[in-house]
């Protein structure tokens, strides 16, 4: 119906008046396939092709294959297949031992052959299918009168009356996918499921998988060679979670049928890139090589994030969630020649970080969020920022003569003092130091003087001089 109307110039079948309207979905899948076949245009206009397809007294699948025949010589093929197709099975089989290859049907249309021992051979059948060659002959204007055989031949041209169902197995049991993405499968003990291609001219719908009904296998060269214009070549570059790499891959496909594939030489640097980033996010964070000084710069950046109290805010946001959500603008560049888990290692944390602010604000974040506090003692004691109250950590005696809690931050958060003996285990934490040594020095001193009797332990600590050894050397 699809092919007549375009034949009449009609493209929208609802400029028509119809008794019953032809179902819009079954029509769009008709015009689809008319496509397919050459057909019908992409405008919807009828091709010169489509208009010899309406000459012929067959369905116009079969009758482009038959046009086409002709160019390879195959006509006398074509048309018997046609006309196989065009009528009722002509063998009847007993049982379930249904033989489902076309080719014996067209061994059978040959004096010789009396087809397998468990079909009976439909003579009217037979009768009817000659006469249809003999009509498609003088249609076309041919004198071939032979019933031809051509094994080789029959899957090729059934491809080209049903591009949409060349299908490739999917291994053991005769299961097939289908080029237009559905799946089917042959009847048991079929010779056929040992093909890889087949075409599929007949076939019942199930639920899952169609049961197939008639079909001939077709060669893999030959699908690559009748289809050259069909296949697309697809790059496949993806991240592989069982090997932890990139998988880079060129594949050929048919429709919905992968015919080939082999490593890529070549990938688009960018695509691998893309690749890997997927996998970063797969794994996770924690599988980039963090180190003690990339952590600390992001353990710092966050605090001078966070304390900021006006707007706009200059720090970067590096939290984990962040750097997770944004992998693609700051961690690609630095994935050049990265395709595997393990090349991650070579990348250089700190430095990643440290792109996320110039040098102007690396010298701010260096006076905000300093690294070390110099204590009176002398010694440059780290800051610890990775709790939400940045901590210095330092023996009781290397404070004494400091008064007032060391702030950070342009003044704004004090330090968190952790007061340690002299086995560098906490004896006190406080944010207010003065208030230590009016209240608390004293009784921290009565047990530390106890233990550690050869250490330093003034009466009045922020009279004291501050030491990192067991005495001040002027009191030794």
């Amino acid at each position: 119906l699809a092919l007549e109307l375009a034949g009449w110039g009609v493209r929208d079948p609802n400029t028509l008046r119809w008794l019953d309207s032809p179902p819009s979905a079954a029509f769009a899948q008709a015009v689809d396939l008319l496509r397919q076949l050459g057909a019908i245009a992409a405008d919807g206009r009828i091709t010169t092709h489509g208009r010899e397809m309406t000459k012929l007294s067959a369905h116009p699948r079969l009758a482009h294959m038959i046009l086409r025949s002709q160019d390879w010589g195959l006509q006398d093929i074509a048309l018997t297949i046609a006309a196989l197709l065009g009528e009722r099975d002509l063998l009847r089989f007993s049982g379930t031992d249904r033989n489902v290859d076309l080719r014996v049907r067209l061994d059978v249309l040959q004096d010789s052959r009396s087809g397998p021992s468990t079909a009976q051979v439909d003579s009217g059948t037979r009768q009817r299918i000659k006469r249809t060659i003999d009509q498609l002959q003088r249609q076309l204007g041919a004198n071939t009168k032979r019933i031809p055989s051509g094994d080789e031949e029959v899957g090729r041209l059934l491809a080209l009356a049903y591009p949409d169902r060349i299908a490739q197995s999917r291994g053991s049991g005769g299961r097939y996918l289908l080029s237009n993405g559905r799946g089917a499968h042959l009847p048991p003990a079929q010779s056929l499921a040992q093909q890889e291609f087949l075409v599929i001219a007949d076939l019942d719908a199930g639920d899952r998988d169609a049961l197939i009904r008639l079909a001939a296998p077709i060669s893999r060269s030959a699908l690559e060679h009748d289809f050259s214009d069909a296949v697309e070549i697809r790059d496949r570059i993806e991240w592989d979670s069982r090997e932890q790499a990139v998988a880079a891959r060129r594949e050929h496909w048919l429709g919905a049928l992968r015919l080939e594939e082999a490593r890529l030489q070549r990938a688009d640097p960018t695509a691998l890139t893309q690749a890997v980033l997927v996998g970063i996010r797969e794994i996770g964070l924690q599988c980039l090589p963090w180190t003690k000084e990339s952590k600390y710069l992001q353990q710092r950046l966050l605090f001078a994030r966070a304390t900021h109290s006006r707007e706009p805010n200059p720090w970067p946001d590096v939290s984990d969630a962040t750097l997770a959500a944004t992998t693609e603008q700051w961690l690609a560049p630095w994935l050049s020649n990265v395709t595997r888990r393990e090349h991650l290692a070579r990348l250089d944390m700190h430095a990643v970080l440290s792109s996320f602010v110039d040098w102007n604000l690396q010298q701010r974040l260096n006076a905000y969020a300093p690294t070390h506090f110099t204590v009176p003692s002398g010694s440059r004691i780290p800051i610890d920022y990775s709790s939400d109250s940045p901590t210095l950590a330092v023996r009781l005696q290397e404070m004494f003569g400091l008064h007032e809690t060391p702030r950070i931050a342009e003044g704004q958060v004090p330090l968190t003092i952790a007061l340690l003996s002299p086995a560098h285990r906490p004896v006190q934490i406080t944010k207010d130091l003065a208030s230590f040594w009016a209240r608390g020095y004293s009784e921290v001193k009565k047990d530390l003087k106890g233990r550690y009797p050869k250490h330093y332990w003034p009466d009045d600590p922020l009279c004291a001089s501050a030491t990192a050894r067991a005495k001040p050397r002027k009191t030794e």
